[in-house]
């Protein structure tokens, strides 16, 4: 019996790593997660320039403080280049050149001086629109002058016009998509910001209104500071951020590396599900086609129903492995490469990747929970003659497995709470379960118990799978009934 088994099983496993489609599809999964991963970085590179102008009511004219305060990143960013670039041509050369003794000062300091500023800033404003804007576009440090473009009101012939002209005229350019968009600040920023406003027709992207409004932030703060009169050590300790920061019971501090170690289990989770449902998908998929085909008849002349179906589901089981192999693998050459590529950033969570306790654990229960939907879709499959009656009778499978999906945020953060606890010893969920839990990590005697139910499940699953796969994987015509099936069951 051992032996027919053991064919049956390498039939599927073979009928399946032979084919081309197969391994298209595992290379295609870390494909798609890489390219989402990146998504925002390559579609980042594709975004339109957001140009901006500002009608400024305020007596004190703080438009032109507010932009220096926004561009401050950019600024640092720009005394770096010039102080180290020597392939600076044109504008930028001159510019290189006459700030020189001020750039060698600068050092490794990220802060640069107000003076220093000032007259980035206003050499700026001087230079040619256009080879400013091609200088920022080939520096990617240039973060915030590469995504939003400031166009002054003298620039768009409207500084001399009544102030409602100039909205008229601005809200026009935007109508026209000359403009993203324009801001106008208001006439008493020292008493009430009622009358600031941001005019744009796109109302889905806030960035820009996000980034200009942080700096206004500020320089509105300082100012209101300066009208009452308040000594800058006070004010500063009033402004002063409260943060506590995050440390361990034994003292050390928190590192981004321990922070993704709790959250990784999600990760785990969401892979598990897939794996767990692809699988057991190509078994539920496998059995129906063979049984609307009669191939399943020619195979039972040579093997007993149940040789059949355990060799059915030990050969997608290697399959499965094969996959989930595939993918791990595929992580592990990705944390290798990913420090060559990104030199400089911080990876240090990329350690939960190779984390034993992560990788055997997830192999661990996506056998056990293979092996027990398994044994409940091939059973589903055995009475359906076709695609279209088992998707009809997955639908409560489907429900049960969104459960897992729903829950994984709750259980991440609270992994030896009462509901983790609670649906760790519901076998259905108890390998999703246990796996999100690993960052707790729940106790050993919940590992032992836990294990013990799923085998006890599964053989469970096992017996209740060959009862209904012996009579229903030769029945035609219109699938049984529940009371036939659980007629099945009773059977000894």
């Amino acid at each position: 019996m051992a032996n027919k088994t053991l064919l049956v099983a390498q039939r599927e496993l073979l009928e399946n790593l032979r084919t081309k489609t197969f391994w298209i599809g595992i290379l295609a999964f870390p494909i798609l997660i890489a390219i989402s991963m990146g998504a925002t970085w390559l579609l980042s590179r594709f975004k339109e320039t957001q140009s901006y102008s500002v009608i400024d009511r305020s007596p004190q004219k703080l438009a032109s403080r507010i932009e220096k305060q926004a561009r401050s990143g950019d600024f640092g960013a720009l005394a770096r280049l010039l102080a180290t670039s020597k392939e600076l041509r044109g504008a930028m050369l001159e510019l290189q050149r006459e700030l020189g003794p001020e750039l060698k000062d600068l050092g490794d300091s990220r802060q640069v001086p107000p003076d220093l500023q000032e007259r980035l800033f206003e050499r700026l404003q001087q230079m040619p629109a256009t080879e400013v804007e091609q200088f920022v576009q080939s520096q990617g440090s240039l973060m915030s002058a590469a995504k939003y473009r400031f166009e002054n009101v003298q620039s768009l012939g409207v500084a001399d016009l009544p102030v409602d002209e100039q909205e008229k005229r601005l809200s026009d350019l935007v109508e026209k998509k000359r403009l993203f968009a324009y801001f106008v600040v208001g006439a008493k920023p020292e008493a009430t910001i009622e009358d600031f406003r941001y005019v744009s027709n796109n109302y889905s992207d806030n960035d820009l209104r996000n980034w200009y409004s942080g700096a206004a932030t500020k320089v509105v703060q300082d100012l209101r500071i300066d009208t009452a009169k308040i000594p800058e050590e006070v004010a500063r300790g009033i402004r002063e951020r409260v943060t506590f920061q995050q440390t361990k019971s034994t003292g050390e501090a928190v590192k981004l590396a321990d922070k993704a170690g709790a959250w990784a289990p999600m990760a785990f989770v969401y892979l598990l599900w897939i794996a767990v449902f692809t699988a057991a998908q190509m078994l539920l998929t496998n059995t129906v086609e063979e049984k609307s085909n009669r191939i399943i008849e020619v195979l039972l002349s040579s093997v007993s129903p149940l040789q059949l179906m355990a060799g059915k589901i030990w050969g997608i089981a290697a399959t499965g492995l094969t996959i989930v192999g595939s993918w791990v693998l595929c992580a592990l050459f990705a944390v290798w490469l990913a420090p060559k590529l990104l030199v400089g950033v911080d990876l240090s969570w990329t350690d939960a990747v190779r984390d034993p306790l992560y990788l055997v654990s997830f192999l661990v229960y996506f056998f056990f929970g293979y092996l027990l939907y398994a044994a409940i879709l091939v059973g589903i499959g055995s009475v359906c003659n076709s695609l279209k009656e088992a998707q009809n009778l997955l639908q409560p499978v489907f429900i049960l497995l969104i459960v897992p999906l729903l829950s994984m945020m709750f259980i991440v953060q609270e992994p030896n709470g009462m509901v983790a606890k609670v649906l760790s010893y519901i076998p259905l969920f108890t390998p999703f379960t246990m796996m999100n839990r690993a960052a707790g990590p729940p106790g050993l005697y919940e590992y032992v118990i836990t294990t013990a139910l799923l085998l006890v499940s599964v053989w469970i699953a096992f017996r209740a799978a060959g009862k209904i796969f012996r009579v229903g994987v030769l029945m035609t015509g219109n699938p049984p009934k529940l009371r036939e099936i659980l007629s099945w069951l009773r059977e000894k």
